[in-house]
């Protein structure tokens, strides 16, 4: 049924201009988008060409990390954190030790900032971080942060920027905060910017390598604590796992110490961080590990050990690292990718065989020729041959599909790629978006397919533009093709 907005159209014929813009921005208060710009949300940096591989994201980091607030116990489910629970952001959710570029923090009074594209009403922004031990090898979860946040910034319900909400632009204020001491190394921290009055937040997260030294001074005998070993991770026989000792953003060889598992016992996260903490001691170098006694001395415990360190050694902090020694046996097998694979209007699937003796999950995601994301396909496999399909909407050209799958222990990590060509029919007509993809930059001429019906649509001029990128699961009114008004925004391409 017609709003009485269409109605009052089709009766008089015309309406002001100045009338329909009041509309629209009302209309287009209730979006809002931004992404942090500093240090850089894991999105920007692929749009700044620092990562690859991104999908969607690298064209609208703005768009990534919405979801429902009140994180954690509401929020992107886990292992989605990173793409705010959106299929067509699913390649931000990869996750291992080298797949993110690092932004160095060398200062742990740091400052972030934000770029919004369409300020909004603001309630709060938080900031987590990763735990010390965190395992960069599995899907970011919330078991892997710390769930109080280490800086909190209020809102209070203003607009973020000098200027209007739904306007664009920097953040007024960088957010000073300070990066807590005993972290160090590789982490990742996630930003959340909390709406004022819709019922979502968005999360971002940025990868760092922490080089900034302690933040604590010395105790009055000289030992100065540095880090905390807070032991997570259970390992196996033929593991190790290192303590890396940095002066700044170089590592000392002198102060490093290293220790192998024989055992299962000895593998779990207590034993092998009572080991470690012995070993440490056992060298008899200006490096201690351990908590304090009655009588004030350090003494390694079972569980969460600190490392102190005397001035002289120039040590800044300690960097933990696992070395999980993966399965000999273990293996994923990709087998009848096709040389080609025909589309039938734009649309076509990509099938092919999977192997795998171990639990994996798996991510395969399909790339053109630009390395944009055409269709993708999350799934878990446990020690089985089977088959999967990646749905695809794009046209004919080369294309790779890419995998990326991980154990559920994060031991074993398998990364393929393969080539394939698609032929046959692109859509009819040619489309800049498969809708909703890009949804906040559609103007006065955008085409986007509409993959309910497969029929493409074209964004009317000015002033009825400002409708076409008004959309949510909840409020789909101009949604071309399907919503009760979508005929004041679009335009069918027969």
């Amino acid at each position: 049924m017609k709003s009485s907005r269409s109605r009052s159209l089709s009766l008089t014929g015309c309406v002001s201009s100045l009338t329909l813009m009041a509309a629209m921005f009302a209309s287009q208060q209730v979006a809002a988008h931004g992404y942090m710009d500093s240090p850089p949300s894991r999105a920007y940096a692929c749009q700044q060409k620092l990562n690859a591989d991104c999908g969607p994201a690298e064209y609208e980091p703005q768009t990534v990390g919405e979801a429902p607030k009140g994180f954690p116990a509401l929020g992107p489910a886990d292992g989605k954190i990173a793409s705010g629970e959106n299929a067509l952001f699913a390649a931000m959710d990869a996750q291992s030790p080298d797949r993110w570029h690092l932004t160095e923090i060398n200062d742990r009074n740091t400052s972030f900032s934000w770029f919004f594209t369409a300020a909004h009403k603001t309630t709060k922004w938080e900031y987590f971080i990763t735990k010390t031990g965190w395992n960069p090898n599995l899907p970011l979860a919330r078991d892997a942060f710390e769930l109080t946040p280490f800086c909190t910034v209020e809102g209070g319900g203003a607009v973020p920027i000098d200027g209007a909400a739904g306007g664009n632009g920097p953040l007024k204020q960088k957010h000073a905060c300070t990066i807590p001491g005993d972290r160090s190394g590789h982490h990742v921290i996630l930003g959340t910017w909390t709406i004022d009055d819709t019922g979502a937040t968005f999360y971002d997260v940025v990868d760092v390598n922490i080089t900034a030294e302690s933040e604590y001074e010395p105790d009055p005998d000289g030992w100065k604590r540095v880090s905390a070993l807070a032991p997570t991770q259970a390992l196996m026989p033929g593991d190790s796992v290192k303590a890396r000792a940095f002066t700044g953003s170089a590592e000392s060889a002198e102060y490093s110490f290293s220790v192998g598992i024989d055992s299962v016992e000895e593998g779990k996260p207590q034993n092998w961080s009572l080991k470690l903490a012995q070993a440490v001691n056992a060298a008899d170098k200006s490096v201690r590990a351990g908590v304090r006694n009655a009588e004030g001395n350090i003494e390694p415990i079972k569980g969460t050990n600190i490392f102190y360190v005397k001035p002289q050694t120039g040590v800044t902090s300690y960097q933990m690292q696992t070395i999980m020694v993966p399965d000999p046996d273990a293996y994923m097998h990709v087998h009848d990718v096709k040389p080609q694979y025909v589309l039938e209007k734009g649309r076509g699937n990509i099938g092919f065989t999977l192997m795998t003796n171990k639990e994996i999950n798996v991510d395969a995601t399909v790339y053109d020729a630009n390395n944009k994301s055409v269709g993708t396909v999350k799934q878990t496999l446990n020690a089985s041959t089977e088959q999967l399909v990646v749905p695809v909407i794009s046209a004919p050209g080369e294309h790779t599909l890419k995998l990326i799958a991980s154990s559920q222990d994060g031991r074993e990590n398998f990364q393929e790629a393969k080539s394939l060509n698609l032929t046959g029919d692109a859509a009819e007509h040619d489309f800049d978006f498969v809708f909703p993809e890009g949804v906040k930059q559609y103007k006065a001429g955008t085409k986007v397919l509409q993959p309910k019906n497969d029929k493409v649509y074209e964004c009317k001029p000015f002033p009825f533009s400002g409708w076409c990128s008004q959309y949510a699961p909840t409020a789909n009114g101009f949604e071309p093709g399907v919503g009760s008004n979508w005929a004041d925004a679009w335009t069918e391409l027969n």
